[in-house]
């Protein structure tokens, strides 16, 4: 019977690359580039070959072998495995490369930082400390061939070789009989008897001075070269004395020169070092500590190496995030580190994160992953968006807090492309409507109109048909300045999506409207889109054959690049208005709702007041909205562009700000303002504002109504005029109209769009009113059992054997 041998070279589960292999420390050893057969992950593979008559080289490769496989500590070589025969021996331990081979890549590429060589010496000098101290074990062969650099940027300690016991066990030193080893033997040891050691660190130490002066200096020539520093550091240069001194008894501890190049002004205290001395013990530190670590970390990242930041503090972050509940304050460091990733690794360590962290409660979560989507947007696929990002993202619309709301409108402008139909065409827009017409703030509306805008390109031919020119004509009313200026740009820079027939009917009658706005900023705007739309109509009409080629957007599907028109307007409410709406937050937290805070807007100039009293000039109230025509004419002439597609957002800004600046009190001066200018309220503002909708359809909204008989000599009451109704009112009180639209049944719904039928928002509605019919009835239940225990207290209680008298 014939038995076979396995090649165990063959069986073993790791594999040599096949490039040339890279070196290795000065002796028998040589280091290959490997992987690992199961997983393909890299390793570095030290071989050594058993060649006969070096019985001696064996033993010192086998001795290193046993103490590298023993020996476990942070910054020493990490053993993964290994492969003893008769003919040779195979260490695996983690991917790395020699430090000769890095410095003088790194060297190529604009060399290494004082940070980076200041952690690295840490490393070697720590692990020193821990041979030293808690092994009473001596290296005997520190120098720049046993020092590894790993993927991270981490500095280890190898070449056991010539490791021997401080205690005596086992003999002396072991000789090395390699002349590149045995010039970093310190002076003490020429005579071979070593009697002059005074301290078993003292050698490891001289050798460690080599070290530094080769890592800033280059290679050793000679021990002599050791008296001229170089290039180390001012703050490095004493301790490296120390080290270099002739005297080995002075020469320090490991862990004291540590001790002295951490203290204040030395060249190991900075914030580098202090980052990775944290992230070695972050599993035991406090939760505080750890929140205020990550909150000051995204300041430093940019200071710290790539590699450093993609495989040390990555790691941490992501373990931080998943086992540490360490919250919303990764995210900036995160995203940060992101940055150096490749698409496929974004997406294997980023993305599964940000979709779990859009699933969380935690509002301070969610504002940030909304601030800083522009930065993994481009990861998401969209399946991930509409269905594990889309659902989350929407309760923002509904949230209480309106900082949250207007970040969840803004990022709409960055999924909108990624949305499926029913999410843009259907949900998104049930929530704009919504926003623009019951938000309590005024930015936030104007940021829905902005970026309903932007988006509009974005959507299906059939709903921009719906729902454009309803949005932004209800933009036209609103009693906030910016509004009313945004839904003008709104129809100026989605001109190309409106048929002849539309701007002729539907938007310039509305535009018209605002040529008397009592904002100059909004009549501006106004006056230079109707210029616009009124060229247009009359080049169509001039050359009829043009008709196609203007509508070819109108009913064509939707399109990313019809989107490049609004970007600059859109630019503005996009970036500047958090600014405007913190404002907003900080000074009033407690506002209460537009309809009852913001005051109407006075009526046009050259019209007629509705009642006789009349609030003079020179007086303003707290929470009107007027401004002073001096500073906004000045300010809204500087910004006037010739192309309504250009429009320059700054001045808006501006104008917003001192729309505010002139606020004093949205909670309690909105309401004393409003009770203050009752005769000063405009019909026609409430009006049409209230019923947007209840004049039916656009062909019978925008029927022109009988021109009115010219006005009498003095002031006629707001009664005789026709504001928006089908019929002119009677009544002499000009508040009559608007009280008896209120009462009625036919009241619309204020937070729908157009002609069309929402059905989630009538839903909604009828929602609404069976929850205010219940309210009713649990007052109800509470007043009656109220009066029952009212009239037991009165009777009093019955006594014991006692009988009921008639």
């Amino acid at each position: 019977m014939w038995f076979f041998a396995r090649d165990p070279v063959r069986d073993f589960p790791f594999e040599l690359s096949p490039d040339p292999p890279e070196g290795g420390p000065p002796g028998p050893w040589v280091l290959h580039r490997g992987r690992k057969k199961a997983t393909g992950s890299p390793v570095s593979i030290f071989v050594y070959d058993v060649k006969p008559g070096a019985e001696e080289q064996t033993q010192v490769a086998k001795a290193a072998f046993k103490r590298l496989k023993t020996l476990r500590h942070p910054n020493i070589l990490a053993y993964i495995d290994g492969l003893e025969t008769d003919k040779c021996l195979h260490v695996v331990t983690e991917a790395v490369t020699p430090l000769g081979i890095y410095l003088k890549e790194r060297a190529e590429a604009g060399g290494l930082k004082d940070l980076e060589l200041s952690w690295g010496l840490h490393q070697i000098v720590k692990a020193l400390s821990f041979l030293v101290n808690d092994c009473s074990l001596i290296h005997n062969n520190v120098c720049m061939a046993a020092v590894f650099v790993d993927r991270a940027g981490e500095w280890k300690l190898g070449g056991l070789d010539y490791m021997y016991s401080a205690q005596g066990n086992g003999g002396g030193p072991p000789q090395k009989g390699v002349p590149e080893l045995e010039q970093y033997d310190p002076p003490e040891l020429a005579d071979g008897s070593g009697r002059a050691v005074r301290e078993k660190w003292s050698a490891d130490m001289w050798r460690l001075g080599c070290l530094i002066w080769e890592v800033f200096n280059g290679p050793l020539p000679r021990a002599a070269a050791l008296r001229n520093p170089g290039k180390i550091p001012k703050s490095l240069v004493p301790h490296y004395c120390e080290l270099v001194g002739a005297n080995p008894k002075v020469r320090p501890n490991p862990a004291r020169f540590l001790q002295n190049c951490r203290a204040p002004g030395g060249f190991m205290n900075n914030r580098f070092v202090e980052t990775n001395l944290f992230l070695e013990e972050i599993q035991i530190k406090e939760p505080a500590e750890k929140q205020k670590f990550f909150q000051e970390l995204s300041k430093s990242l940019d200071s710290f190496p790539e590699d450093f930041c993609r495989h040390k503090v990555l790691p941490q972050l992501l373990t931080a995030f998943e086992f540490g509940n360490a919250g919303a304050v990764v995210l900036t460091p995160l995203f940060k580190v992101g940055k150096f990733l490749n698409a496929e690794e974004y997406q294997q360590k980023i993305i599964p994160v940000v979709v779990k962290m859009f699933s969380s409660t935690d509002r301070a979560m969610r504002i940030r992953l909304l601030q800083q989507m522009e930065q993994f947007i481009q990861y998401l696929d969209e399946p991930t968006v509409n269905t594990q990002i889309f659902p989350h993202v929407v309760h923002g619309f509904l949230d209480t807090n309106p900082a949250i709301r207007e970040q969840t409108v803004k990022s709409m402008l960055l999924l909108a492309p990624k949305l499926n139909e029913a999410n843009l065409n259907v949900e998104l827009m049930k929530h704009f409507a919504r926003l623009q017409a019951k938000d309590e703030q005024g930015p936030i509306r104007c940021n829905t109109t902005v970026c309903l805008g932007k988006i509009g390109s974005y959507l299906s031919a059939s709903t921009r048909h719906r729902v454009l020119t309803s949005a932004f004509s209800r933009a036209t009313k609103d009693p906030f300045a910016p509004s009313r200026v945004a839904g003008v740009l709104g129809f100026a820079a989605t001109h190309n999506l409106y048929s002849m027939n539309d701007c002729a009917h539907k938007i310039l009658p509305v535009l018209c409207g605002l040529t008397v706005d009592p904002e100059k900023s909004v009549r501006d705007q106004a006056f230079k889109a109707i210029r616009s739309f009124l060229s247009k109509l009359e080049s169509v009409s001039e050359d009829p054959t043009q008709l196609a080629e203007v509508e070819k957007d109108v009913h064509a599907a939707s399109s990313p690049g019809m989107g490049g028109a609004a970007a600059s307007w859109a630019g503005w409410a996009v970036t500047g208005v958090s600014s405007l709406t913190s404002k907003l937050i900080r000074a009033h937290p407690a506002a209460a709702p537009a309809e009852t805070n913001v005051p109407q807007r006075p009526p046009p100039e050259g019209l007629p007041a509705p009642a006789p009293a009349v609030v003079p000039a020179t007086s303003t109230t707290s929470g009107h909205w007027e401004t002073q025509e001096e500073g906004t004419d000045t300010a809204e002439d500087s910004s006037v562009a010739d192309r309504w597609d250009d429009e320059d957002w700054g001045s808006l800004e501006q104008e917003a700000e001192s729309v505010l600046a002139q606020q004093e009190d949205w909670s309690t001066g909105g309401r004393a303002s409003r009770a203050g200018q009752t005769s000063n309220l405009d019909p026609k503002s409430e009006s049409d504002w209230s019923s947007w909708e209840a004049e039916g359809s656009w062909e019978q909204g925008w029927q022109e109504p009988s021109p009115p008989e010219p006005p009498p000599e003095g002031t006629r009451l707001a009664s005789e005029y026709n504001w928006g109704g089908s019929e002119p009112s009677d009544k002499g009180d000009p508040f009559a109209a608007v009280s008896s639209r209120r009462e009625t049944s036919a009241q619309p719904r204020p937070d729908s769009w157009g002609d069309d039928n929402w059905e989630g928002l009538e839903t909604e509605s009828r929602q609404g009113k069976a929850e205010l019919a219940r309210k009713k009835r649990e007052e109800r239940r509470r007043e009656m059992e109220a009066k029952r225990a009212e009239k037991k207290a009165a009777k009093g209680p019955m006594k014991l054997g006692t009988r009921k008298l008639d």
